[in-house]
Parts: structure tokens; C-alpha cells; sequence
């Protein structure tokens, strides 16, 4: 027997600097602490940065969400998909793209 996964709406924020502070508040993670963004970052290796470490503009910015499987890394450009019970993961930028479409006209 084959299934179609069913239609739902849900909301979504891509990681980015421009938008850090929307991402923090629609998330409830990653809010501004003394001048820097708590979180993690993202070094030039593509390890991510341990909190508490040495203060310095990250190469990449990211965030560790709170998921139903656990903590997860959102990278630069990821997006935060926020489910229909209001469960947080990150989705990467072509997998987005290729599951989800923008619904106009619908109030959350």
C-alpha cells in the first residue's frame, strides 16, 4: 500500500544574521547575552564553536535546537521549521525547497 504524507501548514525561519533576532524570538533559543549571541558558531573546520569559548566573530553562524530527537545543529541558511505541535528542527536550505511552498493569504 502506498500514503501521501497529508498537507499542514507550518512556519518556518531561515537562519541568517539579517533576520537573528525574528529567528531567537519565533525559536525562543539563541537570544542576545552581553553583546553576543549565545548559541554556537561555526569555525573555518566546520566544527561548531563550545559555548563559554573565547569570544570572536564566528566564520558561520549556527544554533543548537532543541528537537523531539534531541539537541541539533542549525547551520547559516537552514531553516527552523516549527511543527504542528510546536516542535522545533532544522531543515537544510534544498531540502526546504523541495518539501515546502509559501501559503499567502493564511494567519497563524
Amino acid at each position: 500500500m502506498k500514503y501521501r504524507k497529508r498537507p499542514v501548514v507550518i512556519e518556518a525561519v531561515q537562519l541568517l544574521w539579517t533576520n537573528w533576532s525574528e529567528m531567537c524570538e519565533f525559536a525562543g533559543v539563541g537570544y542576545l547575552a552581553d553583546g553576543k549571541p549565545e548559541g554556537c558558531f561555526i569555525a573555518s573546520d566546520g566544527h561548531a564553536l563550545p559555548k563559554g569559548s573565547d569570544w570572536r566573530w564566528p566564520d558561520e553562524i549556527g544554533m543548537r535546537i532543541p528537537t523531539l530527537e534531541g539537541v541539533m545543529l542549525a547551520r547559516q541558511g537552514d531553516w527552523i521549521v516549527k511543527g504542528v505541535h510546536g516542535e522545533l528542527y532544522p531543515v537544510k536550505p534544498d531540502i526546504f525547497a523541495e518539501t515546502y511552498e509559501a501559503v499567502e493569504g493564511l494567519d497563524g
